[in-house]
């Protein structure tokens, strides 16, 4: 079936996922009903269920489009920047809730804890979780491989491993900052990845600046 391309460019597959990701981000996915979603893009919840046929793969694919988009501008980010090391720290600061306000990824997160709350008990959503993770640890992966390609990292502990340790991290500290924990703010959270990475694959870490 063709889709219906909207004036502004869009169309309607597109338009629902991104009025589902505001929907979710703003009332949870319990509160959220279909009806809500519908509402905001001016469609029928008919239509919406045509498309997805649940609530549940609405999320996924809602959080498979905003991931599409984020890893495309960190692409885009990143090819900026020629050092190993600048990209790695750049993907820090670009994961971390409320540090950088003009890249802010906090609809991205929240649909984040949304999967990982319905992962646990639906083993088909598990396994789209695991689909996108592997994707955020393959990213940190590649950035640890390219400086060993440039002899900027040494050889060391297995990319991969790398990257499931500090992408574990990163997720953990960011839900205690989205929660706005009194001792993880996004600067500390910052610090203590770049600590992390620095000690990963083993290069020194500049001392931090004091304000």
């Amino acid at each position: 079936m063709a889709r219906a391309r909207q004036k502004n460019g869009k169309d309607r597959h597109q338009e629902i996922l991104e009025a589902a990701a505001r929907v979710i981000t703003e009332r949870g996915l319990a509160d959220t009903r279909i009806q809500d979603i519908a509402e905001q893009c001016s469609v029928s919840p008919g239509l919406i269920l045509y498309y997805f046929e649940s609530k549940d793969r609405l999320l996924v694919e809602a959080l498979t489009y905003s991931n599409d988009r984020y890893y495309l501008a960190q692409a885009r980010d990143l090819r900026r920047l020629d050092s190993a090391r600048d990209q790695l720290w750049r993907l820090i600061d670009l994961s971390v809730p409320g540090l950088l306000p003009d890249f802010e990824r906090l609809e991205e997160w929240a649909l984040w804890i949304e999967i990982w709350v319905r992962a646990l008990r639906d083993p088909a959503l598990a396994k789209e979780r695991e689909v996108l993770d592997r994707r955020w640890r393959q990213s940190i992966a590649d950035i640890v491989r390219l400086g060993r390609t440039t002899s900027e990292f040494a050889e060391g502990e297995d990319a991969d491993e790398i990257g499931m340790k500090l992408g574990a991290l990163i997720d953990g500290l960011a839900v205690q900052v989205l929660m706005n924990d009194t001792q993880v703010g996004p600067v500390h959270m910052q610090r203590m990845c770049q600590e992390v990475a620095a000690s990963l694959i083993g290069f020194e870490l500049e001392p931090a600046t004091s304000a």
